[in-house]
């Protein structure tokens, strides 16, 4: 039997190695069905089907079996495995959004390699670590706040993160480890970029780029010159930033990632727009609309119409602007956008008032009165509107003052924020609180009536441990594959109730749990956030939101203010 569970499982190993997953994961649940009696066996089976799991982005799965290999590495007191285990354990709980149990994992797996001196060990429990910070700031970051504004949580959260990072690269560095350099590098270059220290970015990401040179590795390449774009374009040297997104540009086409190379184009030409070369931007919009129809991409598309609108208008082509704008208000109805639609109303609200000025001038010889367009539904009862003749001269002025501030300043944007939620399952934690209160309970008995009644005592005490050995028998029958005679069965309960007697640091790390799991309750009371917008042409940094909020006000001077009687500017709400 134990052969044959063996086999199956190296199996699984071996498919999981070329990236067979799902094969991999059937020969590993194979191995659970036929089973073993080697605990070490089939800890490495619930570790690596773990593993499969989680390539699979089936996180609760993956949880399930790497708290099955924690479960027995502590029986079985192999610490080098219970490090692994509550590694795997602090990555799973990472993803699904769970940072605080997430990092308690973490600092376990950090504080069993450093008594066993396993550097490794430690350079990845201090990595880890770092990537459970960077998510949870990054979460909070992008709720549709700026860098350098955020929350004392979140950048607490993101000053952790570039420490762990920094400790990282040390051991790494010492072990000469150039490939888990680059990696930190560009993660701790992200969390600067979060922290609004662009110039740190710049630094690591550039150190992120010059490694991913000498292994060769394309994709990594792509992508510290994507972030060294971002960071420049923060830093407000848009040139640099467009020469690093056109290298992004090839290298995307060279790994025929056609997502990637619409990311690429639509980031150029926001670029070329903050620059005012807008033709350049326009073939750049047009290439990524394009793509964008090819994969689907609804968001995309309308992210490109809405960019294509916003270049036009600043060339003064207003019909063209009129006809993305009215394309990406299509979209955004569609896809349920509400931000997208109100932005895109109050674009083509603005081009009709536009283009009924240039109809009007062309038409009319008079200046004291303007003619709304034929069936402008923007304007109350679709008939023409005569302004008073006191009116027309500053009128004049602010039109022309809009249309050349639409060709000279930065284009509208918008921002899209979203934090996924994700719902795990608690069973775990809530067998923690039980089996934690059920031992307090033991606990609770009455000196006086013990001491008057030593034979009620006694029948408490083997009341307590025959409750106790069901709870550890059935801990035991709780893991899959494990196959025990009764000599083996006893001794794995044996090891058990040792465990739960002994007094170890360990206490302290459950605890930690149940208090994590009891924070958790109150984050539950509220509706869960909307789903991700973002579709896969689009940046997942959008950064040219951050300058929206930045031009604000400079946006707000730039739109028409016209007295409070004057009633062609109005829409009509749907």
């Amino acid at each position: 039997m134990e052969a044959s569970c063996l086999e199956l499982a190296l199996e699984g190993e071996r498919l999981c190695k070329v990236g067979d997953y799902h094969a991999g994961v059937s020969f590993f649940e194979s191995a659970i069905q036929v089973g073993t009696e080697d605990l070490q066996i089939l800890s490495a089976i619930y570790s690596q089907l773990g593993n499969a799991y989680f390539h699979l982005h089936e996180y609760n799965k993956a949880l399930e079996y790497h708290r099955h290999d924690l479960t027995l590495t502590r029986i079985i007191k192999d610490q080098p495995g219970e490090a692994k285990a509550s590694g795997n354990l602090g990555n799973t709980l990472k993803v699904l959004g769970r940072y605080d149990e997430a990092a308690v994992f973490c600092q376990r797996h950090l504080d069993i390699s450093r008594m066993l001196h396993d550097k490794v060990g430690q350079a990845r429990a201090l990595y880890n670590y770092g990537n459970v910070y960077h998510a949870k700031g990054k979460n909070i970051c992008w709720s549709g706040m700026d860098p350098g504004e955020f929350p004392e949580e979140a950048c607490i959260a993101l000053k952790k993160a570039t420490e762990y990072y920094e400790a990282n690269l040390a051991i790494v560095k010492e072990l000469g480890d150039r490939a888990a350099q680059g990696r930190t590098y560009g993660n701790l270059g992200n969390s600067h970029y979060l922290l609004g220290n662009f110039q740190d970015a710049v630094l690591a990401h550039g150190q992120r780029l010059l490694i991913a040179k000498e292994f060769g590795d394309r994709a990594a390449e792509r992508r510290a010159y994507c972030n060294l774009g971002n960071a420049f374009i923060l830093l407000g040297q848009y040139e640099v930033a467009a020469e690093h997104y056109k290298r992004t540009l090839q290298l995307a086409r060279q790994l025929k990632d056609r997502a990637v190379e619409a990311q690429a184009c639509y980031s150029l030409g926001n670029t070329y727009t903050l620059l005012q070369h807008y033709e350049r931007a326009i073939d750049y919009h047009l290439k990524h609309l394009i793509i964008a129809q090819d994969l689907k991409d609804r968001i995309g598309e309308g992210r490109a119409c809405w960019s294509l609108g916003n270049a036009y208008t600043a060339l003064g082509n207003h019909e063209q602007a009129m006809s993305f704008s009215e394309k990406h208000l299509e979209i955004s109805k569609e896809i349920g956008d509400r931000s997208g639609e109100l932005t895109a109303r109050m674009k083509v609200s603005d081009l009709q008032l536009l283009l009924g000025l240039k109809q009007n001038n062309s038409n009319s010889n008079s200046s004291a009165f303007m003619e709304s367009p034929p069936g402008d539904s923007s304007l109350p009862g679709n008939s023409t509107h005569n302004f008073p003749q006191t009116l027309k001269p500053k009128m004049a002025v602010e039109f022309e003052f809009v249309q050349e501030s639409l060709k000279v300043h930065k284009v509208w944007l918008y921002f899209i924020s979203c934090c996924p939620y994700t719902r795990a399952d608690d069973g775990f934690f809530d067998l923690l609180s039980r089996f934690q209160a059920s031992r307090m309970d033991d606990q609770r008995c009455s000196l006086q009536d013990s001491l008057s009644s030593p034979g009620h005592f006694l029948d408490l005490l083997a009341s307590s441990q025959s409750r106790r050995l069901d709870e550890q028998r059935a801990s035991v029958d709780s893991l899959p594959g494990l196959r025990l005679d009764q000599r083996h069965s006893q001794d794995v309960l044996s090891k058990l109730i040792a465990s739960a007697d002994n007094k170890e640091p360990d206490e302290d790390f459950f605890d930690m749990l149940i208090k994590c799991q009891g924070s958790r309750l109150d984050d539950q009371r509220c509706a869960p956030p909307p789903p991700p917008t973002r579709g896969p042409t689009v940046p997942d940094e959008d950064f040219f939101s951050l300058i929206l909020r930045s031009q604000a006000k400079q946006i707000d001077e730039q739109r028409v203010i016209l007295p409070s009687d004057t009633r062609p500017l109005q829409t009509n709400p749907e």
